[in-house]
């Protein structure tokens, strides 16, 4: 038998953890729940998670700390914020740290459950996908499987977002591709914040293939963005 997508739940509130829990595990998955962000680090270390669920506003370790010190060893499990603080500094501080998501309370349970599919969808092996793909950017080499930007000697561990945006603008090197279409096949939205968030993402693409003059990612203002590869 298959195992279950295991989840990462780190939720303060005793009422809304415990019915997230039970959703998420009538949805299919296994969750483990802590009520602080100090437990989290802990579980994090000693498990293997597919998607992250952290709330913000979190007793010893915040949400935005948690996360960091997640991607400080994983650079690759899906984070989603799950909070009540819709500031758009707050959201763009997120995806600046290597958040994957945001979703506002208060919010419906199908929509939550929606979202964890997508992203547990995106980093679930099957048998139909390759082990490996590698291709090239000018000088450097993207690896879908591992998640790793080649250049040299040298490597830069990607975010499952981060190549994702990647890999759809290799894909369609030298074309233009609208912003309207990221958005919905990666974010699976194209409202004002996910705009901003892919703005983000597509600057710190930007900063990782600075080495390589002959790459470029051109912004066609409100359109979208061309992968140039002389």
């Amino acid at each position: 038998m298959k195992n279950r997508p295991k989840l990462l739940l780190v939720e303060d509130d005793p009422s809304l953890g415990f019915v997230l829990k039970d959703n998420l595990e009538q949805g299919g998955y296994e969750v483990v729940h802590a009520t602080n962000g100090l437990d989290a680090q802990q579980f994090f270390k000693t498990n293997t998670f597919d998607l992250c669920l952290l709330d913000i506003m979190l007793p010893k370790v915040d949400g935005f700390t948690l996360a960091k010190s997640i991607r400080a060893t994983n650079s690759s499990v899906p984070i989603l914020f799950i909070t009540a603080r819709s500031l758009q500094e707050d959201k763009l501080k997120g995806f600046s740290i290597g958040a994957d998501d945001y979703i506002t309370k208060p919010f419906s349970m199908e929509e939550l459950l929606f979202r964890v599919a997508v992203f547990v969808k995106r980093t679930t092996p099957t048998e139909e996908k390759p082990t490996s793909q590698q291709l090239a950017i000018g000088e450097y080499t993207l690896n879908t499987d591992t998640l790793r930007l080649h250049f040299k000697d040298g490597e830069t561990k990607l975010t499952r977002r981060e190549n994702d945006l990647l890999f759809m603008l290799v894909c369609r090197k030298n074309q233009l591709v609208k912003r309207d279409d990221i958005l919905l096949q990666l974010w699976g939205d194209d409202d004002y914040f996910a705009g901003r968030s892919l703005d983000v993402f597509v600057s710190r693409l930007r900063k990782y293939l600075r080495h390589d003059p002959n790459v470029q990612i051109e912004n066609h203002h409100s359109v979208g963005f061309q992968l140039r590869v002389k």
